[in-house]
Formats: C-alpha cells, sequence, structure tokens
C-alpha cells in the first residue's frame, strides 16, 4: 500500500484522526438526510410535488455512495474481507435498492435500509460504553441459543397441534380452510396478537382458544427469562472481584455492605 492509499485508509477506515473523524461524521449526516428524504418521498402529497427533486437528491446520493463503497474496496489491504463483512454489506445494501428500482418501481424504497450505516456513530463518537454493552448482550444471547432453539420447536410443535385440532373441530366456513390457515390462527392466539380475522364458533373451538391464550400467557416470557439468566451469569464471569459473600450464611454482597442483610452479621 503506497503513502496516497494509506492516507487514504487512515481517513476512510479510522476515527483516530481530525480528517477521518470528519469524514465519518460527514457521511453520517448524508446517510441520516438520504434516510429523511427516502420516507418524506414516500407521502403521496409530498411526491407530487416534489417527485423530481427527490429523484435527482436521490441519483446524486447514491452515485456518492457508490463511489464510497468503491473507494473503501480499493484503498483496502483485504478487499474480499472488506466486501464480506459486517459493514461491507451494510454498504453494499444501501445503493443496491436505487439500481433495482430502475427495474422494479416499488423497491427504490428500500433505499431506508441505509440507516443501518447510522450504527457507525459509535465508532465515530467513541460510545465505548454502548458498545461493550451490545457485545455483552450478543455474548448473552449466543450462550443462550440451545435453550431458544429448544424453546421455539416446542412452540412450533404447539402450534401445529393447535392448528391441526382446530381445523377439524371448527368449520371452513369460519376460516379454518387448511391446516397452514388453522396454525396460522394458532401462532396469532398464543403470541397475544389476536386479529380477530379467523375466531372459532363452536363451544369446542371456543375452549381450545382459550387454553390457546393462557399457553400463550405462560410461555411468552419465557425467552426473556433465558436471556436474562445468561445475562446475569455473563455479568458475575464479567466482574468476579465485585462478588462478596457472608462468611456465615454465603449470602451475596456488594463490596459497600458493612452488615448482611440475610442474617445481620458484620462483614469483614
Amino acid at each position: 500500500m503506497n503513502l496516497s492509499k494509506k492516507n487514504l485508509y487512515h481517513i476512510i477506515f479510522g476515527t483516530s484522526t481530525k480528517a477521518g473523524r470528519r469524514f465519518d461524521i460527514g457521511l453520517l449526516i448524508f446517510v441520516l438526510i438520504s434516510v429523511i428524504l427516502v420516507m418524506l418521498e414516500s407521502v403521496p402529497d409530498i411526491q407530487n410535488n416534489y417527485g423530481q427533486l427527490f429523484y435527482t437528491l436521490e441519483i446524486c446520493f447514491t452515485l456518492l455512495f457508490t463511489f464510497e463503497y468503491l473507494l473503501r474496496i480499493f484503498i483496502s489491504p483485504k478487499p474480499k474481507k472488506y466486501i464480506f463483512s459486517f459493514w461491507g454489506i451494510i454498504d453494499l445494501l444501501s445503493i443496491l435498492p436505487t439500481y433495482i428500482g430502475f427495474f422494479y418501481h416499488g423497491y427504490r424504497y428500500l433505499r431506508a435500509i441505509r440507516i443501518f450505516r447510522l450504527l457507525r456513530a459509535f465508532k465515530v463518537l467513541n460510545l465505548n460504553q454502548f458498545t461493550g454493552e451490545s457485545d455483552h448482550l450478543s455474548r448473552a444471547i449466543k450462550a443462550s441459543r440451545n435453550k431458544i432453539i429448544v424453546f421455539i420447536s416446542f412452540i412450533i410443535t404447539i402450534v401445529c397441534c393447535m392448528g391441526t385440532i382446530m381445523y377439524v373441530v371448527e368449520d371452513s366456513k369460519n376460516g379454518f380452510t387448511s391446516i397452514p390457515q388453522s396454525i396460522y390462527w394458532a401462532i396469532v392466539t398464543i403470541t397475544t396478537v389476536g386479529y380477530g380475522d379467523i375466531a372459532p364458533t363452536t363451544v369446542l373451538g371456543k375452549f381450545i382458544a382459550s387454553l390457546s391464550m393462557l399457553v400463550g400467557y405462560a410461555i411468552i416470557a419465557i425467552p426473556t427469562g433465558i436471556v436474562t439468566s445468561e445475562l446475569h451469569q455473563a455479568q458475575k464471569l464479567k466482574s468476579p472481584k465485585k462478588i462478596k459473600r457472608c462468611f456465615k450464611c454465603k449470602n451475596q454482597l456488594s463490596l459497600k455492605d458493612n452488615f448482611c442483610s440475610g442474617c445481620g452479621k458484620k462483614v469483614k
């Protein structure tokens, strides 16, 4: 990598220099403006009056982001690593909808996914505490993935059974025209969404629906409990020095406690 490419690399990929920080902040401002324009463009009255202006600005923003994306590939010491990285994929997805929109009109509104590029603000503004907490949360979710998979498998089994039973019990005139349609009803009921587009009318069907609602209330908090437990465990591993226990009852205490909240003994 020659000197000019090195300088560009530090400016575009880094935030340690003043120029790099200004570049990223300016880029974030452009991203925010482009996302706001996409949202305003979807309003019919605004689109009718300023549609051509929005179209011109979008072309300019897309060309700017395309040039920036190609420049990142050019100056990167490992282009493939950047292209297939998280940020590389986000950068590519932020410009694709405009080009796809030339052929399929409705897809151009997917430009709003550019808002994901604003996640760079955590790096640009040195919000390390937020980045650390997000890593902490992702580790907890990863640690609980096996439990969550088992839980989801259990839910899928329940909704399939409920849907099949309701298809047998209820008449097709009530909306239960097929097992997949009945499974849809079971999912809506168990998750307590309750659209009401399909509803049982028989006594047995209403009884099964009531059971489904109770099951939904019982299981809806389970994933939260699983992740919360893993977060607690991860926090204990993260800061083991901040934990102390009473020598008598082994109750967990904070460093500021002078007396045990469990047995009342003075803590040494």
